[in-house]
């Protein structure tokens, strides 16, 4: 589990194209100070697992599935990344409940520079407007960031001079793609509410019945 907090602005080394998966290599000296085999660190909201460690940098495959519903795929050598490790037990939780699991992908759709910040626009497809509220927190890039305003298909986010500073979104302009993890709590709320209708997120897999179904509908 990730909060949303970039630790570090790394870099993309390689891209080795491997058919049906493509395999990264990425520099990030903070984020491979303490890592090992199997660790888990984010990129650009992605939950990535660490094949490979060697001076500063690490290695990581990347399913054609995450290829396809994330930004990733567009990646190069030298395209910038946000980098995060997973959170420690006992750690503040700084953003909010990331889990690096990408929902979908908007597009930087303007940008309005003001003294000390900037307001972002960002398109957001259909299918999340549901779970994107005025206030809520949304995860773009991996950053946690609070919704200023929500729109029909868009929102809209207000940067710090700081994030802008470290993390892709102070290079990011319009006709970028980002990921986007919507709030998971908004997910499992959804669910909750429509087990036992048979319809909808609530309607378990493989045949069997939804959450609720044994107890009733949840009031």
């Amino acid at each position: 589990m990730f909060t949303g907090i970039v630790e570090e602005l790394g870099e993309v080394t390689a891209v080795e194209n491997l058919g049906d998966s493509s395999r990264f290599r990425l520099r990030g000296p903070a984020v491979t100070e303490d890592a090992k085999h199997g660790d888990s660190i984010a990129v650009n909201g992605v939950c990535l697992t660490v094949v490979d460690l060697a001076e500063g940098e690490f290695t990581a495959d990347v399913m054609a599935e995450t290829l396809n519903r994330s930004s990733l795929g567009a990646l190069v050598p030298g395209s910038r990344v946000n980098l995060e490790r997973p959170m420690a037990v006992g750690d503040r939780l700084g953003g909010h409940i990331v889990q690096g699991h990408v929902d979908g992908t908007g597009t930087i759709v303007d940008r309005k520079t003001s003294e000390n910040w900037e307001i972002v626009k960002i398109s957001l497809p259909a299918d999340l407007t549901r779970y994107v509220v005025e206030k809520g927190s949304v995860t773009v890039d991996g950053v946690s960031l609070t919704v200023v305003d929500a729109g029909p298909d868009h929102f809209t986010v207000s940067l710090i001079p700081t994030t802008l500073a470290l993390t892709t979104l102070g290079i990011k302009k319009p006709g970028d793609p980002v990921n986007l993890e919507v709030d998971v709590i908004a997910k499992y709320v959804e669910r909750l509410m429509t087990s036992g209708t048979g319809t909808g997120a609530g309607s378990g897999s493989g045949g069997e019945a939804g959450a609720g179904d044994a107890r009733g509908p949840v009031r």
